[in-house]
């Protein structure tokens, strides 16, 4: 059995966390070309339904089948909407696994993502074994930084990833 096959799913109180799959093409390609995503992740050229699933296949997928986590798609329990996406990720450039998160518009500022982040950071601690979590973000965008700091992860030194201009505010817990 691959690692992608033992995937697993979890959740709390008012959300699931599914691993990412084809299925969240559409809802994927309206978060990524939401203007928060643009503004601090970046513009990954997904314009289509088509697009968002090579995205999936190949960036997603592929973590999945090497580490056995990615990207999670958050789902509201009560009406069983996709709200926003939250995972750990080997980024080239960084030590260790990076947790992100991001949420449609309309669902930021109800605790959706400390709730979500916490949850996934329980998983790599104690589902996959990670002994390290870091974090990146832009240093304008004080509202992750907040998120990341309420999480436990602390402030380290400023980075650049490869083939990526910004400079980046790392933070780093271990465990």
């Amino acid at each position: 059995m691959s690692k992608a096959e033992k995937l697993i799913k979890s959740e709390t109180e008012r959300l699931f966390l599914r691993p990412t799959n084809t299925e969240d093409a559409e809802f994927l390609l309206e978060l990524m070309n939401s203007p928060k995503w643009l503004k601090n992740i970046g513009d990954r050229k997904v314009r289509t339904v088509q697009d968002a699933i090579n995205y999936i296949v190949t960036k997603v997928k592929t973590q999945q089948e090497r580490l056995g986590f990615s990207n999670y798609t958050v789902i509201r329990k009560s009406d069983q909407t996709k709200i926003g996406t939250c995972g750990l990720y080997d980024r080239d450039g960084l030590e260790g696994v990076d947790i992100g998160f991001a949420f449609l518009p309309e669902y930021e500022k109800m605790g959706y993502a400390y709730e979500s982040a916490s949850k996934m950071m329980e998983l790599g601690i104690q589902h996959f074994g990670l002994t390290k979590i870091s974090a990146i973000t832009l240093q304008e965008n004080t509202e992750s930084q907040r998120l990341i700091e309420k999480l436990g992860l602390k402030y380290a030194k400023r980075v650049k990833l490869p083939n990526d201009e910004a400079e980046l505010l790392l933070y780093v817990a271990e465990f």
